[in-house]
């Protein structure tokens, strides 16, 4: 293991991200030796985020993204050196599994559950974009016809599953809508709160059952301090990002200028 290896494997131990931490020096270590490029599992927002910062520790590597589409967020990394002259690919496959609309209705825990009851593993998957009576699921390639032969059921209800084109998916249309208040301090609960149009106390107790992420890792104190730049989001809620701190008015509060994406 080199230095840098060491101290960002150290800067993760006993986040959320060390596992994904210890797999991404692992492939940087393997692109500097043999000077290609190594392909990652999809990635969420925060392991995307220790990607970048551990390319930025190796000279000679760079990073690239991709989850299939504009706009997605769970995304593959893969790390190329700056000597190979090829091209590196992302292997990501999109299928559509429809089910019958006027009995079932199924929402994203649904789908994940199933396949990952399968024993499909998290990074194996991309974004699920769930639809009425769909959803597109994006993948490694390499799942494609393990999926096609097996997933025909989502609990109780049956499922067909094909390929699909990948250029049929619609760049995500982020809409959005801006927030400005007072909150009494920048604790997490209190930003929550004023952000997703909640109690203090609905927002500690969604805390509390692990519904809210801050930068992409759970919550672990309601009294916790956020920043500028930071992001919040909730299950089924959407996110919430602290665009601007502002100054304290006459009566002690803080001005707050949230962005809010639906």
């Amino acid at each position: 293991m080199t230095v840098n290896s060491e101290k960002i494997i150290r800067y993760y131990k006993g986040t959320e991200g060390a596992d994904t931490a210890v797999r991404l020096v692992d492939m940087a270590e393997q692109v500097t030796k043999n000077r290609k490029f190594k392909l990652s599992g999809f990635l969420d927002p925060y392991g995307i985020e220790i990607a970048e910062t551990v390319v930025a520790n190796y000279p000679g590597l760079k990073v690239n993204f991709d989850g299939g589409y504009s706009g997605a967020e769970r995304q593959r990394a893969v790390f190329v050196h700056e000597d190979f002259m090829g091209q590196p690919f992302f292997d990501i496959s999109v299928l559509r599994a429809v089910w019958n609309e006027q009995f079932y209705h199924l929402a994203h825990r649904d789908v994940l559950g199933a396949l990952m009851g399968m024993g499909i593993k998290r990074e194996q998957l991309g974004d699920l974009l769930i639809a009425a009576e769909n959803v597109k699921i994006l993948t490694d390639k390499n799942m494609v016809d393990f999926l096609l032969r097996e997933f025909t059921q989502i609990g109780a209800t049956r499922v067909s599953c094909d390929l699909d084109d990948i250029g049929s998916i619609t760049p995500k249309d982020e809409r959005c809508k801006e927030i400005s208040v007072t909150v009494a301090s920048l604790r997490v609960d209190s930003i929550a709160a004023a952000g997703f149009g909640s109690s203090r106390s609905r927002a500690a107790a969604d805390i509390a059952a692990d519904k809210l992420k801050l930068n992409w890792q759970s919550v672990k104190n309601a009294s916790q301090i956020v920043k500028e730049g930071d992001i919040l989001s909730m299950r089924g809620r959407g996110r919430l990002e602290v665009t601007e701190v502002r100054g304290q008015t006459k009566k002690g509060r803080t001005g707050v200028l949230l962005k809010r994406y639906l």
